[in-house]
């Protein structure tokens, strides 16, 4: 299988310890931490993903908002650079421990993370970062 994701959670899944939006958000999440950590190939997408699944039936999901799609651009581009490919529709990308750890070093230098400006979650992200990405669920073996 593959988990279908759009660039700014290439981020997200960096310091990503269990909270969410709501308890079927955070449910779905778990289960897909599960399923990267193991390895499973991602695939890029546009739009809303695997990991917005459960916000997509409410009248006020956000998956769609011009912020979040500049979110996804910004993402992709710097974690673009950063891997020296393109990040866009169809790229795959394999969560191993040595993409995990590269995202995260830079991820905690502020170098990728000029997406993550405007998000209500950046805060504790930077905590989670600042703590050296203790507790994360998103841990390739």
């Amino acid at each position: 299988m593959t988990v279908r994701l759009r660039a700014h959670h290439l981020l997200c899944m960096l310091t990503f310890v269990g909270e969410g939006y709501t308890p079927a958000f955070t449910a779905n999440y778990v289960s897909i931490a599960r399923r990267l950590s193991s390895g499973e190939e991602i695939e890029m997408v546009s739009g809303p993903d695997d990991i917005c699944a459960p916000l997509l039936a409410g009248t006020t999901a956000h998956c769609h908002n011009a912020s979040v799609i500049a979110r996804d651009e910004a993402a992709a581009e710097a974690i673009g650079r950063l891997l020296k490919m393109k990040i866009s529709d169809g790229t795959r990308i394999i969560p191993d421990k040595t993409l995990l750890k590269r995202l995260r070093r830079n991820f905690a230098l502020g170098t990728i993370r000029k997406a993550c400006g405007a998000c209500e979650w950046s805060e504790l992200c930077g905590h989670v970062a600042e703590r050296g990405f203790k507790d994360v669920l998103v841990a390739a073996r």
